[in-house]
């Protein structure tokens, strides 16, 4: 492990030179690997183990949008493609990578195909850690693992494909074999993480589901389309109100905080900038303080997890979510940032 000072904080990471992919190749080379649902994270973590050599199968409903996506990424129907059961009774490493809704309705089945020394890997702590809610209670002859990509699936496969890695974090739930650690290091490596970075199931569960609902997709969404509507509130156009509260900040002013960190960004704007950024930064803290306790205390107790599982688990689900996704698709704020990307540089020479 190499040990990194994170702002005073000394955390131990793993990264490829600690951990080898040669390394990682020789603990996997006696496993199957089974990936159970190809919808976010399933394509991503599968395609990147297979150009890296590593065996694996993948399960899905027969027939579904998912399982004829995974037959174009190259996954072949008896072969390395299997309904869900069937891929699971083949797997030494079961990778559950369907939703949470779909692991809490497929457990009974995945559950009778686990064999003593098998290992349940998991990409979220959601299903183990909401047990009382999921019914996801692994038998004790197993290993219990986790490996969660600090970004989408997306993310994770381009990264990947443009030779950088995503930052995973991992844990141990339960290491019935010895080999728990091993394992989930080799697969985090081999899946093209960044570096690796030890956590617990739950703290991964309640910083992850605040995130989601919080700074990265949530509290994004709310503030940039607080911003917009009081622009165009005080009759800024909706190409002025975009640019100034999402196009500069994605195509500019996050990429210098990706780049040095967010002083580097506030050092390279103008002082009017500068000055209005400073002041106003502690305003907007102090007032979402409260929804972010809020939020963790809801996350804490269940009760954001309830609401997914009861949400995602409807059978009208994907209508309703459609709805909700064109709701803001077709809000003047995405129409006219639709008409802002189509007229950068790159669209129009495409």
């Amino acid at each position: 492990m190499a040990r990194i000072d994170f702002g005073g904080t000394i955390e131990e990471v793993i990264t490829a030179d600690e951990f080898s992919f040669e390394k990682a190749k020789s603990i996997l080379k006696n496993e199957k690997i089974a990936v159970l649902g190809y919808g976010v994270q399933g394509p991503a973590q599968a395609l990147n183990l297979k150009d890296n050599g590593i065996e694996v199968i993948v399960g899905q409903i027969e027939g579904d949008e998912y399982w004829k996506k995974a037959v174009r990424d190259g996954f072949v129907p008896g072969k390395t493609l299997f309904p869900i059961e069937a891929a699971a009774k083949q797997g030494t490493i079961i990778m559950e990578l369907l939703s949470d809704a779909g692991q809490a309705a497929t457990w009974p089945i995945v559950k009778k195909c686990l064999n003593k020394g098998d290992a349940l890997y998991f990409s979220h702590g959601f299903s183990i850690v909401y047990k009382d809610q999921t019914g996801v209670i692994p038998p004790p002859d197993v290993d219990v693992i986790m490996v969660a990509p600090k970004g989408s699936g997306t993310s994770v496969r381009a990264n990947f494909l443009a030779g950088n890695g995503i930052n995973s974090s991992f844990a141990i739930e339960q290491d019935f074999t010895g080999k728990a650690r091993e394992r989930t290091l080799a697969i985090g490596i081999a899946i093209g993480s960044g570096y690796l970075f030890p956590t617990t199931f739950q703290k991964e569960v309640y910083s992850d589901l605040t995130g989601e609902r919080g700074v990265l997709m949530g509290c994004l969404s709310g503030v940039m389309e607080a911003q917009y509507k009081i622009l165009r509130k005080n009759g800024h156009s909706p190409s002025e109100a975009f640019n100034e509260t999402v196009e500069e900040l994605t195509q500019s002013l996050i990429r210098l905080v990706d780049e040095n960190g967010m002083d580097w960004m506030f050092s390279n704007c103008s002082t009017t900038a500068q000055r209005g950024a400073l002041d106003w930064s502690p305003r907007f803290r102090d007032a979402v303080m409260p929804v972010f306790e809020e939020l963790y205390r809801r996350v804490a107790s269940g009760e954001e997890t309830k609401r997914v599982l009861s949400a995602n688990s409807a059978p009208d689900y994907k209508i309703k979510l459609q709805a909700e996704l064109d709701q803001i698709k077709n809000s003047e704020m995405w129409k006219a940032g639709a008409a802002v990307r189509s007229l950068r540089p790159s669209r129009r020479k495409g």
